[in-house]
Order: structure tokens, then C-alpha cells, then sequence
């Protein structure tokens, strides 16, 4: 059965950057309520893939069951559609059963098909995209990218001016429509009356973050990630294009390939971990239907459980 807005109507969202503590939050508070967890995340499909994912151990699985995880062998691809319809699914198993269902992880692709739904968009036109590339190489990306906020601010906002390839598809549909993209890809919108789950992120103090990410990094390392690697480019098939864009891997390999050293390795993962958590941040802060939960420290402040026991409450 296809996604359909009607099956997260009662999900509770958990997401944030990479290394913000996500996993341990949504541990505490799936016990809390008796809920199970469903991954939003696009790299723990995969087996294999365990440490650099930082995966939930075998130990939270038991705590609190997982869904999403180990799905996929590491040659293997997903859409963003399969994942959705495999999300929808367990979210009605979940229900079925008289259990909450909480979607944790910080795949935007993911969770933006949760909130908006799928935009399927016209077909590409080469034409248009060869004229735009054209623009890109001759006045720079900067220039594109002013194009683009001039007729779609709020996808604008969203995207970096070097994200070319969505730059241009943004613009694409925009001549093809006559409409922004942004505007067309609220595909649930109006469909239905059911009201948008409840999401909320969680916010760390940049530098906070940063030092959260390098030292995870370097515990990842020590815990034996660079033999996972290894045994990743052992198996019988490559992994796929998608597994390969996991965080770290590929500089793994160079590691293992000897073209660099584990200090270079390491300082490359953790400055790539850094940027990518940067641009999830400057993501998330544009989306209107999520709530932001500044944190800092060990601790989770109160007003941030008593926000999700509020919501739990509201909808029982």
C-alpha cells in the first residue's frame, strides 16, 4: 500500500545534525511511551555498515525495537518512494499494536517526504539545463543562484549556491510550471485534514557540535571502523553508489589504499562530518513545520520532554 499523509498523522519526529545526540534521546523517550523506533536515516539500511553509521547497538535494539535497520546489503540502492512506503508500513504495524511510533534520524530527503510528500516534477528538459549550465560556468554559481531566489526565496534559502545540480533543477521547474518548487512540492498539502506530525531538532552550540563530532569520530575509529572498511571492500559485489556516500568510507579507503595517513584520514572525516552537519543545520532551520530545541550538555532540559509528553498527551 502506498504512503499516504493519513499513516504519520501520530508519529512523533526526532532529528537534528549528525552527532547531536539523537539516538540517545530517542532511546529515553521510546521507553517512556512504549514506542518503537523507525530510522530515518539513509545510511543504516545498509548490513555491514555499522560503526561508521553509527548504528544502535545490539544492546538499544533490544531495549527498544528498531525498524529500518539492516534492511539492505551494501551493493544495494533505495529511493526515497521505497523508503517512504517501508516507513508507512511499519508506522501501521506500529499502531496496530497500540504503540507510538517515533521517527529519528537526520536524512533531509527522508524527512521532507514525511512532512511534504514526494514531488514527482515535470520531466527534465536538456535544453534548459545545458542554457543554465551555461550560466553557472560563465558568471558563476553566485549568479545562478540569484536567479533562483528571485523566483523561489523559499528553496532558495535551502540550498547552497555550489548545490548546482538542484540549483538548476529548481530553476527547471520553474520555467517548466510556472510555479516555484518549493510551492510544488507540498504534495500532501490540502489532500487531507489531517495535521502535520509533531517534529521537533535538536540544537547544539556550533563549537559544542563540532567537538561532539570530532571526538565521535576518533571513538569510532578506535572501536574498530577502519576493519569494518576493510571488510567492506572484501565482499563480492562493490558497494553501491548510494552506500558509497556514506560519511568517512571513502576516505577509509584511501587509508587502506596507503595514499594518505590515519592522522590526514582522520582530521578529513571529521572536517566532512562538520560540513555536513553544517548544511543539515542550515536546512532544518527553514522548515516551518519543525520545532527548534536548543540544547547543550549532558543533560536534556526539561521544556524538551515535557514537549513530547505534551504532544504524547494531546493525541491519546
Amino acid at each position: 500500500m502506498p504512503a499516504s499523509p493519513v499513516d504519520f498523522r501520530n508519529v512523533r519526529i526526532l532529528t537534528g545534525p549528525t552527532g547531536s545526540g539523537k539516538s540517545e534521546l530517542a532511546l529515553r523517550l521510546a521507553e517512556q511511551w512504549n514506542a518503537e523506533i523507525v530510522s530515518m536515516d539513509s545510511m543504516t539500511l545498509y548490513r555491514g555498515m555499522d560503526i561508521g553509521t553509527a548504528k544502535p547497538s545490539a544492546e538499544d535494539r533490544l531495549r527498544v525495537p528498531h525498524h529500518l535497520i539492516d534492511v539492505l546489503d551494501p551493493w544495494e540502492s533505495a529511493s526515497v518512494a521505497w523508503w517512504l512506503d517501508e516507513a508507512a508500513r511499519c508506522v501501521r504495524d506500529i499502531d496496530s499494536r497500540g504503540k507510538t511510533a517515533m521517527l529519528v534520524g537526520g536524512t533531509p530527503f527522508y524527512l521532507k517526504t514525511v512532512l511534504f510528500g514526494i514531488f514527482e516534477g515535470p520531466a527534465a528538459d536538456e535544453n534548459i539545463r545545458h542554457r543554465l549550465m551555461v550560466v553557472a560556468h560563465e558568471q558563476g554559481v553566485e549568479a545562478l543562484h540569484a536567479r533562483l531566489a528571485a523566483v523561489d526565496p523559499v528553496i532558495a534559502r535551502r540550498l547552497h549556491a555550489n548545490d548546482v545540480r538542484r540549483v538548476v533543477r529548481a530553476l527547471e521547474v520553474f520555467e517548466l510550471t510556472g510555479k516555484p518548487i518549493s510551492e510544488l512540492q507540498q504534495q500532501w498539502h490540502g489532500k487531507s485534514e489531517v495535521h502535520t506530525p509533531f517534529c521537533m531538532w535538536i540544537d547544539r552550540p556550533r563549537e559544542e557540535l563540532y567537538e561532539r563530532i570530532d571526538h565521535r569520530v576518533e571513538k569510532m575509529l578506535a572501536s574498530g571502523w577502519i576493519d569494518e572498511a576493510r571488510r567492506l571492500r572484501e565482499l563480492p559485489k562493490p558497494l553501491s553508489r548510494q552506500a558509497l556516500q556514506a560519511l568517512g568510507y571513502a576516505e577509509l579507503f584511501e587509508f587502506l589504499d596507503r595514499r594518505q595517513s590515519l592522522v590526514e584520514t582522520t582530521k578529513q572525516i571529521q572536517t566532512k562530518t562538520r560540513q555536513f552537519a553544517k548544511r543539515q543545520l542550515t536546512w532544518l532551520r527553514s522548515l516551518p513545520n519543525c520545532r527548534r530545541m536548543p540544547v547543550t550538555g549532558s543533560e536534556w532540559p526539561p521544556e524538551l520532554l515535557s514537549a513530547f509528553d505534551a504532544v504524547g498527551k494531546s493525541s491519546n
